[in-house]
C-alpha cells in the first residue's frame, strides 16, 4: 500500500477501474502527474480475473467477460500487451418445434446461416430478414462507433453521421420492439435480437424510455463490427496491462486508500482518503471519478441524484468437468457454447419473465446468456484442469432487478431463482448440468451466483447497476459537455461507466476523460 507521497498532482483519479487506469495512462504520457487512489486492494474494478474456487486452478473473469466497445485505437495509443480472439459461433439458442429439441445456431457462415434458419423455420425468410437487420445495424456501427472517442455530436449532427432514416428510426426513435416485429416473425429470432436490449436493463420491448434501444445500441456498435471477443488471459489480462501502461507512463497507483471526500472551488481540488491505519489529502488540479455519479455526489456532500435505474442480473460463474450433452443431437455441445448460449429467451418468454419481475415476482422460467471462455482461449486454466478438458462457464440472467431481492431473506431468494435458471438450461441438456460440475478442495460443486445487491454492496455499484445509470445515446444533450464526462464543477470530471458513453469495458470514458483534462478539441 504505497502512500502518495507528493502533496499535490496534477490529476487525482478516484477508483482504480479499467477506466481509471485509461485515464492515468493517457494523462501520465502527457506529463502530467498523476495518483490513482483504488479503495480496493488491486486495481481492475470489475474487470478483473480471480481464482474463484478454492483449489480449482482457473482464473475466472469474475464480474465482466468480453470485450467489445474497447476501441483499438486506446489498444495502439497505450501501447498494451493485450490480445482479444474472435469467436466463429456467435450464438445458439434451443427450442422445442413439434416435440423434436433442436435450435438456431448463428455463425460466422452465411451458406451455414442460411441452412440453420431454413431448418428452424421451413424458409428462408427469416433468415433474408436476419441479413438486412444486421446489415442496417452494421452501417450504424461503422459511422457511429468512431465518434465514441470524439468530441460529443448534437443530435443532429449524429443523425447526418448515420443518415440513414429507417436505421434512426429502429434504433433512436422507436422502442426497439417495433423494428423486431417489423422485420421479424418467428418468436425465436425475435427473442435472439432483443436479448441484445436486455443485458443488465430491465425493460420491455416496448418501454417508451428506449432504455432497450440505448442498451441495444451499445452491443451492436462495438469495434464498428458489434463483434463481441473473447480476452486472451482473461479480463484481468486487459486491466494488468493497463497498469503497466500507465506505471510504465509514471502514475502512482495506491491501492487500499477509499477516497472519502472531494472539496473543490473549481480551479483546485483537495481529495480526502482513508487507509487502515490513517486519514490523509492530497491537493489536484483536477479530479477524475471512475464512481457512480451518485457516488461523486456523496464525496462532494452534494444531494444524490434521482437513483438510477436498478441493476437486473443474476451472474453465474461455473467450472466444469466436461460439457454437457444436449437434447438437440444435431448440434455438438462445443459449437453450442462457442457463443453465446440462450436459455428461455424466445420473444413471448422474455415478455412473461419481464411482465412477473414488474409485478415483483421471480420469472417462473427466468432467461439467460451463457459463455465458455475456455473453448476459445483455454489459458485461463492450469496444467491439470486443462489436461482433464475441463471448462469454465459464466451465465448471465436476465429480468432479475434489484427489487426481487430483500434485504432479508435475500440469500434464499437468490438460491431459489438460481436453481430456476438451472432448470431452464436443463430442460435443453441430456444430461444435468449439476453431474458437469466441478467440485473445489472441500468437495463443493464449482458455483457461484451474484446478484445485483452482492454487486451494490461488493463494487459500490448503485442498485447493482452495471452501467451505473442509465445508458444514455451517444449525443449530446443540453446539460452535457464536450466530452460527455464534465460535472458542475469545472475541475471534477466523471471517467467511469456513468458517463455519456459510459457501460461496458471499453475504456471509452477514461479516454475522454483524459481528452478533457488535455483540452483536446478533436480527435487526439
Amino acid at each position: 500500500m504505497p502512500a502518495p507521497a507528493p502533496a499535490s498532482y496534477d490529476a487525482v483519479i478516484v477508483g482504480g477501474g479499467h477506466n481509471g487506469l485509461v485515464a492515468a495512462a493517457y494523462l501520465a504520457r502527457e506529463g502530467r502527474s498523476v495518483l490513482v487512489l483504488e479503495r480496493l486492494g488491486h486495481t481492475g474494478g470489475t474487470a478483473v480475473s480471480s481464482y474463484a474456487f478454492d483449489g480449482v486452478d482457473a482464473r475466472l473473469s469474475r464480474y465482466s467477460y468480453l470485450v467489445s466497445l474497447l476501441p483499438k485505437k486506446i489498444v495502439r495509443d497505450l501501447g498494451l500487451t493485450f490480445a482479444v480472439r474472435g469467436r466463429d459461433v456467435s450464438s445458439y439458442t434451443p427450442v422445442v418445434r413439434d416435440g423434436r429439441a433442436t435450435g438456431l445456431l448463428v455463425t460466422k457462415g452465411e451458406r451455414r446461416n442460411r441452412e440453420a434458419f431454413g431448418r428452424l423455420t421451413g424458409s428462408d425468410r427469416e433468415f433474408e430478414a436476419w441479413q438486412r437487420f444486421y446489415s442496417m445495424t452494421g452501417r450504424v456501427a461503422r459511422k457511429v462507433f468512431p465518434t465514441l472517442t470524439e468530441p460529443l455530436p448534437t443530435r443532429q449532427e449524429l443523425r447526418a453521421v448515420v443518415d440513414d432514416e429507417e436505421a434512426w428510426r429502429s434504433l433512436f426513435e422507436e422502442p426497439l420492439g417495433q423494428a423486431v416485429e417489423r422485420y421479424f416473425d418467428d418468436d425465436l429470432v425475435r427473442g435472439v435480437v432483443l436479448t441484445d436490449g436486455l443485458i443488465g436493463t430491465f425493460a420491455g420491448a416496448h418501454d417508451p424510455s428506449l432504455r432497450q434501444n440505448r442498451c441495444f445500441l451499445y452491443h451492436v456498435i462495438g469495434g464498428g463490427s458489434g463483434d463481441w471477443d473473447v480476452p486472451v488471459g482473461g479480463m484481468g489480462a486487459l486491466t494488468d496491462a493497463l497498469a503497466d501502461a500507465a506505471r510504465d507512463a509514471g502514475a502512482v497507483l495506491a491501492t487500499g486508500y477509499e477516497v472519502v471526500r472531494i472539496e473543490t472551488d473549481g480551479q483546485r481540488a483537495e481529495v480526502t482518503y482513508r487507509t487502515e491505519d490513517a486519514e490523509g489529502a492530497v491537493a489536484a488540479q483536477h479530479v477524475l471519478v471512475n464512481a457512480a455519479p451518485q457516488e461523486l455526489a456523496r464525496l462532494l456532500g452534494e444531494p444524490e441524484p434521482q437513483p438510477p435505474a436498478e441493476g437486473a442480473q443474476l451472474k453465474v460463474n461455473m467450472v466444469l468437468r466436461r460439457l454437457p450433452r444436449l437434447r438437440d443431437r444435431d448440434t455438438d455441445p462445443r459449437s453450442a457454447f462457442a457463443g453465446t448460449f440462450h436459455v428461455a429467451e424466445g420473444y413471448a418468454e422474455l415478455a412473461a419473465a419481464h411482465d412477473q419481475a414488474a409485478r415483483g415476482e421471480l420469472p417462473s422460467a427466468p432467461p439467460s446468456e451463457i459463455y465458455c471462455h475456455t473453448l476459445t482461449d483455454p489459458s485461463i486454466l492450469g496444467p491439470e484442469p486443462a489436461q482433464h478438458g475441463w471448462h469454465t462457464l459464466t451465465l448471465f440472467g436476465l429480468h432479475t432487478p434489484a427489487r426481487l431481492f430483500p434485504r432479508e431473506g435475500h440469500d434464499a431468494v437468490r438460491d431459489t431463482l438460481l436453481a430456476a435458471t438451472l432448470a431452464q438450461l436443463d430442460a435443453h441438456l441430456d444430461e444435468p448440468l449439476a453431474d458437469c460440475l466441478a467440485t473445489d478442495a472441500q468437495g463443493r460443486p464449482c458455483i457461484e451466483a451474484r446478484t445485483p445487491l452482492d454487486l451494490e454492496r461488493d463494487l459500490r455499484l448503485p442498485g447493482g447497476n452495471i452501467f451505473h445509470r442509465d445508458l444514455a445515446f451517444p449525443y449530446a444533450e443540453e446539460s452535457t459537455g464536450r466530452w460527455g464526462v464534465e460535472t458542475a464543477h469545472a475541475n471534477v470530471l466523471l471517467c467511469g461507466a456513468g458517463a455519456v458513453r459510459g457501460g461496458g469495458v471499453s475504456g471509452i470514458p477514461g479516454h475522454n476523460a483524459a481528452m478533457a483534462v488535455l483540452g483536446r478539441q478533436g480527435p487526439a
